[in-house]
């Protein structure tokens, strides 16, 4: 059997939190002999003392600086199952699973989460990333999915927004060196493609694709070809001037479509799955 008791270094935590036995005793519910009690009870199980008056306060010893610093990971994560076991008790949901499209801005998505989050701590968020076009098994389980088709074959979405690529290259390719820019002179140089993105379409260049989008912004980057890149994840490249848009009479920029999906299953909508969506469109 342990010696200690988790409720006595919630206690500790207390008194040295808000600078008082009396405060904690308030905070608490209870009286302050009882918490004067179960700190006496905590020390001389020890065998170590972890308060020493200060004043009207009591202070830590460098031995209970130490040891409630180690525990307190441990209370948090106590009080952490308790609110995963009531939310199980009314009914919340405790894991939400959501696909992502990668060319998603994921500035946006991670602010997101991040509201998310605070809202609903208790609620964990599976996040699956998807290249367009390639078919994932984790898309019928998804309960919200963003892709660039409209509909899935878990359920039928709604317009989002849309993404901007910008054709870029090194500012260093000698593209940047040619007069003219055209289908027939950008056909000498290499076309950088991410996987399952329409890039390659209406270019005589050969193509040359990457899995990730990461992958294919290194390429443009050491002059491997040039591209068109999600403007969004280039933002910086372009500022620092590394980056540089290509000069063409037309098709500079392109957009692709994405569409908020919901799971059919899903309806009605459930609290967490509702406050998700309204962020997601909050954002566009």
């Amino acid at each position: 059997m342990h010696k200690t008791t988790l409720e006595q270094w919630s206690l500790l935590e207390k008194v040295i939190e808000l600078g008082s036995f009396a405060k904690a005793a308030e905070e608490t519910h209870r009286s302050q002999s009882s918490v004067s009690y179960n700190l006496a009870l905590l020390q001389e199980r020890l065998g170590i003392a972890l308060l020493v008056p200060e004043g009207r306060r009591a202070v830590l010893t460098p031995a209970g600086e130490l040891l409630l610093t180690q525990v307190k990971p441990l209370l948090k994560a106590f009080a952490y199952v308790e609110t995963r076991a009531s939310s199980l008790r009314n009914g919340m949901r405790t894991r939400l699973d959501l696909v992502v499209d990668s060319i998603f801005p994921r500035s946006h998505l991670f602010a997101i989460l991040r509201q998310f989050q605070q809202r609903y701590p208790q609620t964990q968020v599976h996040l699956t990333e998807a290249q367009e076009n390639v078919a994932l098994p984790a898309h019928t389980e998804a309960d919200v999915m963003i892709l660039p088709r409209r509909q899935d074959m878990t359920g039928r979405g709604e317009w989002l927004m849309n993404v901007d690529f910008i054709a870029v290259a090194h500012r260093d390719h000698p593209l940047f060196a040619l007069n003219i820019l055209n289908d027939e002179t950008l056909a000498a140089w290499p076309l950088i493609r991410i996987a399952g993105s329409d890039s390659a379409q209406q270019s005589t260049s050969e193509a040359w694709t990457f899995s990730t989008i990461d992958a294919a912004i290194d390429a443009v980057m050491y002059q491997v070809g040039y591209g068109w890149l999600p403007e969004e994840r280039i933002r910086e490249q372009l500022e620092a001037g590394v980056l540089k848009t290509l000069p063409l009479g037309h098709g500079v920029r392109r957009a692709t479509p994405l569409h908020l999906i919901v799971k059919k299953d899903l309806m009605p909508l459930d609290e967490q799955v509702e406050t998700l969506l309204k962020l997601l469109t909050s954002a566009k």
